[in-house]
């Protein structure tokens, strides 16, 4: 029976004066019944609260109502600056509700925090698919110009919610998109691999790279004795392990970050066809990184650093975008591909084997109103997939898929984590839960199961295109706890990747590792990673062990034959320079063609920032830093327009960064910021005056760093330089 007829019968029998009590608002008949129809509407006498937000609005703003002060249940307050006293020297009395109440939830503002990738930055977006996966997957959103609302959160694995932003650790890349099937979450990170292969080992590896619990320290970082006794004696984390030492570990912005999947993922399409694919997200900006004294300064000069770039980026209308691909592989039995076992989370297929397919835009162009309501309380999980996506049996999605639900139980307060709105999806919602801590729907209906006739059958099932949990073949096998043989190779794919790095980035990941062992305490930790880097590679090896003082092991495995990746590393090519800051140096009367070039740097999609020796204005230019506060680190290039004596605030006792004045002709703190964008490999300009500054600075004449005859000539060289993101060839490498 129709809907609509199941409760015209009711609206009959009730103004007959039927006997109250029935159960529901429909008639049921004696078959189960199958034709899909809406909800049954409640009974009549029966009614809901108004669809209000909550914050008491009808229009779904849900932001603070009215003019007033009121309660969390909207009464209007004449004071909330006192509390309700025995007379004006008496005690607080217990019944002032309003004390009770401010009291209570401020009490509670806190949540637990993630127990990892904590320290996490979001934005909103859109995604546009191209198409071009309509032929491999049937999901709706990458349909030909679909476009569907997204909300990113990136974030850092090990550190708490306070920690700094530009620490070496892996990257969290999670994207939730608000398909009209459902929400699709795909938790990814800036690495492709992971350091475990199976998800059993996951609190190990948590507890080895999380501050020692005894001391709480050190915080957000892996260069300790835990972390490296576990990565050394646990030989599957060494491919991980050196993606982290490269310049992947400490990305210059988020929006030079490209994302994996890293985990593989089955395909259908519309007549049920599957493939096996990896998703990659490829930052429009390429791949960039910071250098290491970059990033320990920015950490205490700003720990905000990356967050604050997102934020900025997008508020200036430079959207970061990424652009989404996949490798697409043949769904075999044995679900591997040129020798490489697609259900391994440590491996990776290299890009010359199996090319990126592009198949969506990513853009973000939001920022959150709110970062409690949106960045910490969106709650991700694997599980979220829309038909035509589907999961591997790869043990370490196998075990996210179980423990990315059970965490929220905890963070969230309850099962109903999903009605929180940045949660809640963008597609109608009949799922039969009910009840449970901070239930926001009001459901009709008497029969949450199936089958039911009470509520005319419905939910019904869709066997059409509801998700398919496919029909995979699943070999005979015993019950044992171990991994496939096809697992047991840690040390070819770290040498791959060593292999496949340009020579800077050799010299930046011996550094890294030099920096991080030697910050271990016990030799016996350092010397068993030291027979790791030997079986990955000699070379490798030596420059370690030279820079900790200890002899180099020989390989106990021979070192893999393998052939480079070129996609492996960052270094290979121009890339727009959209949202890259300029910081200009003026005198503190400005400086001829400085607003010239300011506004030419607005044009070009970047950001111009004034620096002079003070405050205010200079030269009818907005100042933006001073040489009190500005550091070189917040700069991606320099152009200095004037040369400055030093101000009457150089004074080492007051600034530190003035401390070699003595009898320099220009401030010292103007000298030391050219030097340390010098020193980490940034384009240096100056016109004008500017010029002796690079002089005294003893860095002109170096590569990248040039004097031009007007600010209009030093930014046409700037343009040119600032695309490669670096000007490497300032510091030849030495490893091959």
């Amino acid at each position: 029976m129709e809907a609509r007829k199941i409760v015209d019968a009711v609206k009959d029998a009730v103004t007959g004066h039927t006997v109250p009590g029935a159960p529901g608002s429909g008639t049921p008949e004696i078959a189960e019944p199958t034709a899909p129809h809406d909800p049954l509407p409640p009974k009549p006498d029966q009614g809901s609260p108004e669809q209000r937000t909550a914050t008491g609005a009808t229009d779904g703003d849900r932001t603070q109502q009215g003019a007033h002060l009121t309660t969390s249940t909207g009464t209007r307050l004449r004071d909330t600056d006192h509390s309700l006293k025995a007379g004006p020297r008496g005690p607080v009395l217990l019944q002032d509700h309003h004390f009770r109440e401010k009291m209570m939830h401020f009490d509670h503002e806190r949540i637990p925090e993630r127990v990892v990738h904590a320290r996490g930055s979001s934005a909103h977006g859109t995604f546009t698919a191209y198409g071009t996966a309509e032929a491999i997957t049937r999901a709706g959103f990458l349909k030909k110009d679909v476009e569907t609302q997204v909300f990113v959160r990136f974030s850092t694995v090990l550190g708490s919610r306070g920690s700094a932003d530009t620490v070496r650790d892996t990257r969290g890349f999670a994207v939730k998109f608000y398909t009209d099937e459902g929400n699709f979450d795909l938790v990814g990170n800036n690495i492709p691999v992971f350091f475990i292969q199976d998800a059993i080992k996951f609190p190990d590896i948590i507890h080895a790279a999380k501050p020692h619990p005894d001391r709480e320290i050190p915080q957000a970082q892996s260069a300790h004795d835990t972390f490296w006794d576990f990565v050394s004696l646990h030989t599957e984390a060494q491919h991980h392990t050196i993606w982290n030492m490269s310049d992947r570990g400490i990305p210059r912005s988020y929006r030079t970050m490209e994302g994996f999947g890293v985990h593989t993922f089955r395909l259908v399409n519309a007549e049920g066809g599957t493939v096996l694919v990896k998703f990659h997200w490829k930052p429009k900006l390429g791949t960039h990184g910071l250098v290491w004294e970059e990033a320990q300064l920015i950490s205490g000069v700003d720990p905000d650093f990356h967050r604050r770039d997102l934020y900025d980026a997008i508020e200036a209308g430079a959207y970061p975008e990424w652009e989404l691909g996949v490798q697409v592989f043949e769904d075999t039995p044995d679900e591997t591909f040129a020798g490489i076992d697609l259900l391994d989370p440590t491996k990776i297929v290299p890009e010359e084997l199996a090319e990126v397919q592009p198949i969506g835009r990513l853009v973000l162009n939001r920022n959150p109103t709110n970062f409690f309501a949106e960045s910490e309380q969106v709650a991700f999980h694997l599980g979220n997939l829309p038909p035509g996506i589907d999961v591997t049996n790869d043990p370490l999605l196998q075990g996210r898929l179980f423990s990315y639900l059970d965490t929220q139980l905890t963070r969230l307060g309850g099962p109903n984590f999903n009605h929180i709105p940045v949660n809640r999806p963008h597609a109608p919602v009949n799922d039969m839960l009910r009840d449970g801590f901070h239930q926001h729907a009001v459901h009709a209906g008497v029969a949450p199961y199936r089958p039911n006739s009470l509520d005319g059958g419905n939910p019904f099932t869709d066997p059409v295109d509801g998700f398919e949990d496919l029909p995979v073949r699943v070999a005979e096998a015993p019950k044992i706890r171990a991994n496939p043989v096809s697992f047991n190779d840690h040390f070819s794919q770290v040498r791959l990747f060593w292999l496949s790095m340009s020579p800077v980035e050799k010299e930046h990941i011996v550094n890294a590792y030099t920096f991080e062992l030697a910050k271990c305490y016990e030799q016996a930790v350092k010397e068993r990673q030291l027979q790791c880097l030997a079986n990955i590679d000699p070379d490798l090896c030596a420059q370690v062990a030279a820079g900790l003082g200890l002899p180099a092991p020989a390989a106990q495995v021979e070192p893999a034959e393998v052939t480079p990746s070129p996609a492996l590393s960052m270094i290979d090519g121009v890339y727009p320079p959209d949202g890259r800051i300029v910081g200009i140096v003026v005198g503190p009367d400005g400086a001829d063609g400085a607003g010239t070039v300011r506004e030419a740097v607005f044009a070009a999609g970047m950001l111009p920032l004034i620096i002079a020796p003070s405050g205010g204005k200079a030269g009818g230019l907005d100042v933006q830093r001073t040489f009190a506060t500005a550091r070189s680190v917040e700069f991606d290039a320099i152009l200095v327009a004037e040369s400055v004596a030093p101000g009457a605030d150089a004074l080492p006792v007051r600034d530190a960064k003035a401390a070699a004045s003595g009898s320099l002709t220009v401030d010292p703190r103007l000298l030391l910021l050219v030097e340390e964008a010098w020193r980490h490999a940034k384009p240096v300009g100056a016109w004008g005056g500017g010029a002796s500054v690079l002089q005294q600075a003893g860095i002109e004449k170096t590569p990248g760093v040039f004097v031009a005859d007007s600010g209009t000539e030093a930014f046409g060289t700037l343009q040119g330089l600032i695309g490669a993101h670096r000007v490497w060839d300032r510091f030849p490498a030495t490893l091959v």
